[in-house]
């Protein structure tokens, strides 16, 4: 296959662009931008285990973005109120967090499955592997540089 670059890059592109018109679309509800969503599912799946700069780190967005978010959660009452540094703390999230989270969650599930429509549980579970292993070989290239081959 010639066209390996095109083809994966625009895939990743075409899918990340979607994806994020989904997310949007459906974090409108609660007042907040659709990167918050994956915010509030890992906030909600590693309850008191995960510092903001941690989720930064995960998300691969800046600390920043991040810091704004939190904030953001807080005035909603959607995170519990905190003192101090925002990067060093675990967030936890109140009731009405956890509700929101379990409700995206719930979205993000119907999304993926009618994106998925067609793929059979074998091919999800290749796919996936796939992914994780390009990621973590990217992730590599970009720690160590890319070799003259």
């Amino acid at each position: 296959m010639d066209n390996r670059f095109e083809h994966f890059t625009l895939n990743i592109f075409t899918i990340s662009r979607y994806w994020n018109k989904i997310a949007t679309d459906e974090m409108k509800k609660y007042g907040l931008r659709g990167t918050h969503a994956l915010y509030l599912l890992l906030l909600d799946r590693y309850e008191g285990e995960i510092t903001a700069a941690k989720l930064a780190d995960l998300c691969q967005r800046d600390k920043a973005d991040v810091s704004r978010a939190l904030a953001d959660f807080q005035k909603k009452e959607i995170l519990e109120p905190y003192n101090g540094s925002r990067y060093r703390i675990t967030p936890k999230l109140t009731p009405l967090g956890r509700t929101i989270a379990a409700q995206i969650r719930e979205r993000a599930a119907v999304a993926l499955d009618l994106a998925s429509q067609g793929i059979t549980d074998e091919m999800r579970e290749n796919m996936y592997y796939c992914l994780d292993l390009i990621s973590a070989n990217m992730r590599e290239i970009c720690e160590d540089g890319l070799m003259d081959q």
